[in-house]
């Protein structure tokens, strides 16, 4: 966006109002049917994989340290069922939620959201008490449109070193919670101001592979429960929250803005059913090349007939996932954000699940050894923000070559995951962090199903959630 673009956004005092205008009135009986059923979706997708969490590296500390600081509270974190004040609650729902790499992803706006808003609005719900299922997944829905369209409109916000799950779901997953409320524009634009003042996230987690990587949406939820709930007390906020010169386009984005796509079409043409699920548990700028590994694996290839990988991908898509492999560091979120890892685990075993990003799976000598034959090559022929596009090349030991390219990836609109693939996701997701049987599972995926009938959907989620066996 140029920099007339921005004075004249910014001339705009009422740019970040309108659209806590426009959002205000959103009902339930005005969501088109496919926005439900994708909104339903997300929700055993997210509850899945925060049940998958259960005993993921840095997850049990995160719930012992807030169970000490705080032994009662009136929201849930799921894992445990420990009762926390609600923006701990949030915080240790919406680090679970993203600590596999598991869950869902807009991909062009390069933002995972239920990770965000759903915690949110579960640690909402539970404090003012009973929310039913229509109020709710009108909510759910304004987080998760505004969520995407934040992404899309801040084009570039991850190859500034911003993490974008964090920044814009800070702020969308507030806007949520204050509708779950009934803000009116006003409190909505209060809301969505005190949210800005706490917004952060840096990639530099993402870029190192560390474990703080898994916490930021967990940070972001937390930001917005307390943004909620402080606008509910009458605190006010910044009103140019996106236009000012000190806003988000500005300060945030440099103005390389597309406002446009913030609020052009809005409650018309609905950004929820671009969102991707996730088939396989690592970062998603991985799974075009995990699909290509996939691929040569079913014609045949085997590891020990290659002598050398080479992988293509996007600029941003390589500053995230294209560094070398390290074994030495015996490291999951490293191997899970590593693309040589990835590929070559995808091409030894023909497949990737929840057990490929374990110990001691991540040093196996096999794997390993084709990771040291992998070149990332950061290709300015693809263009640098697109996450789906990935080629690779391998030269095999008897001097053959083989070369393959894909465009999209597994789980996008383009190619969706299955109901039955989503389902087998859950059931996995369950015996992987909890032990619950697949009978347990199908009981906790019959209230999701239907939760637009529930009364109660905080407390039919949590009494849902299965304890862990054992």
């Amino acid at each position: 966006m140029s920099s007339d673009a921005i004075v004249n956004v910014a001339n705009e005092a009422a740019y970040s109002f309108s659209l806590c205008e426009a959002i205000a009135g959103w009902r339930y009986d005005l969501l088109p049917p496919p926005v439900v059923r994708t909104l339903k979706a997300f929700l055993l997708d997210q509850i899945g994989v925060i049940a998958g969490a259960a005993h993921a590296p840095g997850i049990e500390p995160l719930h012992a340290r807030l169970a000490r600081w705080e032994p009662a509270g009136s929201a849930t974190a799921l894992i445990g069922k420990r009762r926390l004040s609600p923006p701990s609650a949030a915080l240790a729902n919406g680090a679970s939620g993203h600590a596999l790499d598991y869950d869902d992803q807009h991909d062009p706006a390069r933002v995972h959201t239920n990770c965000v808003v759903l915690p949110t609005l579960l640690a909402v719900a539970e404090d003012v008490g009973p929310i039913d299922g229509k109020r709710f997944i009108a909510a759910y829905a304004v987080g998760a449109e505004i969520h995407a369209r934040l992404g899309l409109a801040c084009y570039n916000s991850l190859g500034k070193g911003w993490h974008p799950t964090m920044v814009f779901g800070t702020l969308a997953a507030a806007l949520a919670g204050g509708h779950l409320l009934g803000f009116d524009a006003r409190r909505l634009a209060d809301t969505l101001g005190i949210a800005f003042h706490q917004t952060s996230g840096s990639a530099q987690s993402m870029r190192e592979a560390v474990l703080t990587k898994r916490l930021g949406p967990g940070f972001a939820a937390r930001a917005a429960v307390l943004s909620v709930f402080l606008a509910a007390d009458g605190i006010g906020g910044t009103r140019r929250t996106l236009e000012g010169n000190a806003g988000l386009f500005s300060l945030y984005e440099r103005g390389e803005v597309k406002p446009e796509l913030l609020m052009n079409d809005l409650a018309s043409h609905w950004r929820i059913l671009e969102y991707s699920l996730k088939p396989y548990p690592c970062c998603r700028c991985n799974h075009a090349a995990i699909d290509l590994a996939i691929g040569l694996n079913a014609r045949g290839i085997r590891p020990e007939q290659v002598k050398g990988i080479e992988i293509r991908l996007g600029h941003v898509n390589w500053l995230t996932v294209g560094a070398p492999y390290e074994p030495s560091r015996d490291d999951i979120v490293h191997a899970q954000f590593n693309v040589a890892y990835s590929f070559a685990r995808a091409l030894t075993d023909g497949a990737v699940g929840l057990r490929s990003y374990t110990r001691p799976g991540i040093t196996d000598p096999e794997v390993v050894r084709l990771t040291a034959l992998t070149r990332v090559i950061d290709d300015a022929s693809i263009e640098s923000t697109a996450i789906e596009p990935a080629r690779v090349k391998l030269t095999l030991r008897d001097g053959v070559t083989l070369q393959a390219g894909t465009e999209r990836i597994k789980g996008s609109p383009a190619d969706p995951m299955s109901e039955a693939e989503r389902m087998a996701k859950l059931r996995d997701c369950l015996d992987f962090g909890l032990g619950t049987d697949r009978a347990g599972a199908d009981r906790l995926a019959g209230v999701l199903q239907h939760i637009e009938r529930a009364a109660d959907v905080a407390g039919s989620i949590v009494s849902a959630f299965p304890d862990a066996r054992g």
